[in-house]
């Protein structure tokens, strides 16, 4: 099996060599490439990643800033993997973490897997986050008689061909909850798994708002409402 790992990037200058480095030094069960879409950065992220001479590295160039979805979807769009994890730039989500995601899958148990934060092995973190996240992860629950501990996680493990089929439209943050939804609309329930976490605040280039969060929710209560189509693998 080859791993696709996809990262979008947006001025993270000083992160994202990093993050690359991270994610290249992990010791994976199966074959990886790391597909880096650089979304429009302002700042000297292109400069950086231009440096990178990793054979495994692939690095994609949005002219201009197009929000986090349609990043994932450029990424996914050139993944050469069967199955495809996301891991952002911010070095909040440790890439030691993605052969767990993976051993689910490896050893036949799960199809898609999700990274669980718990909240609790952080340096910092804003107590309205964590209450949006919960809010809005109760929400998708009530609405499919579910039960995720962690909706808005980066970590996402699944097959590329089912994430093409999701045919995901939110361009920025939305695309978590409409994964999500998707998912959960087709009856597939993500294995969870628990994962570290270590945020950053505003000042250091957290972008999510609560504006994101209220379009998650209308996002889940529009894919609840849809017709159903569990008969889509």
């Amino acid at each position: 099996m080859k791993l696709s790992i996809l990262m979008p990037v947006y001025n993270e200058e000083e992160r994202v060599a990093d993050a690359l480095k991270q994610a290249l030094a992990v010791d994976y069960p199966c074959e990886i490439e790391l597909v880096v879409v650089d979304d429009g950065s302002r700042d000297g992220t292109a400069e950086v990643l231009a440096r990178s001479d990793d054979a495994r590295v692939r690095v994609i160039t949005h002219q201009r800033n197009a929000g986090k979805g349609a990043a994932i979807k450029t990424a996914v769009r050139n993944a050469e993997g069967e199955y495809m994890v996301i891991l952002d730039a911010d070095l909040e989500y440790d890439p030691q973490d993605i052969p767990r995601l993976l051993a689910p899958v490896l050893d036949g148990r799960a199809k898609v897997v999700y990274g669980n934060r718990t909240f609790g092995s952080h340096s910092a973190y804003s107590f309205w986050y964590v209450v949006g996240n919960k809010a809005v992860t109760t929400a998708a629950n009530v609405l499919f008689n579910s039960y995720i501990g962690d909706l808005e996680t980066c970590f996402k493990l699944m097959p590329v061909a089912l994430y093409r089929s999701l045919d995901i439209h939110s361009r920025g943050f939305g695309m978590e909850a409409e994964v999500t939804g998707k998912l959960l609309r087709r009856r597939i329930r993500p294995y969870e798994v628990p994962i570290s976490y270590t945020a950053r605040n505003r000042e250091e280039g957290k972008k999510i708002t609560w504006k994101d969060g209220v379009e998650a929710l209308f996002i889940l209560g529009r894919e609840r409402t849809r017709r159903s189509d569990a008969g889509k693998r």
